[in-house]
């Protein structure tokens, strides 16, 4: 998984689901400082309820 593209992904839906909040959490040592910056966007995001957390509907 790509942090840049699960960032636009969480962005355009407005939704992250606990498996990428997990792999945020695992591979978060790995992270470059520009990497941090989207993960604390994201967490803003996230405060701000402009992205909710495993709300996805069933197809």
């Amino acid at each position: 998984m790509n942090l840049g593209l699960l960032f636009l992904k969480v962005n355009t839906s407005g939704v992250i689901t606990l498996s990428e909040l997990d792999w945020i959490t695992n591979n978060q040592s790995d992270f470059s400082r520009l990497d941090m910056a989207l993960v604390l966007k994201i967490g803003r995001l996230m405060d701000e309820g402009i992205i909710e957390l495993d709300c996805r509907l069933p197809a």
